[in-house]
């Protein structure tokens, strides 16, 4: 999806916000093919959308409209929920791990988290 396409999902988002959003690095999308090749990134203008950015520019703009944080804080913000998102995969592996056990480690791994 192209950065027009995106902006029109949004009300009151203007193009030039979002790009401020992906220059400061809080919305990562990949480069236009024809653009990834020829320019550098400060003067990429034609950016590729994927679900997962859409997503990302929904998180800032519920940030910055409906919950008013502040520009200064928003990066502090993305980085809390990125490190809680990576931590929620981390366990989601290590859960994995453990149910690939045999069931007396499972257990035995069980009694010791129940303690605590």
């Amino acid at each position: 999806m192209q950065i027009t396409a995106v902006t029109a999902l949004f009300a009151d988002l203007p193009e030039g916000e979002l790009r401020a959003w992906i220059a400061r690095g809080w919305i990562r999308p990949e480069p236009a093919a024809q653009e990834a090749v020829e320019a550098p990134a400060r003067e990429i203008q034609d950016w590729e959308f994927e679900e997962i950015d859409i997503a990302r520019v929904r998180l800032v703009y519920d940030l910055r409209r409906a919950m008013e944080v502040q520009e200064d804080t928003v990066p502090l913000v993305l980085s809390l929920l990125d490190q809680v998102y990576a931590l929620r995969a981390e366990l989601r592996s290590v859960l994995r791990a453990i149910d690939a056990q045999p069931a007396p480690v499972r257990e035995s791994l069980r009694a010791l988290l129940r303690r605590g």
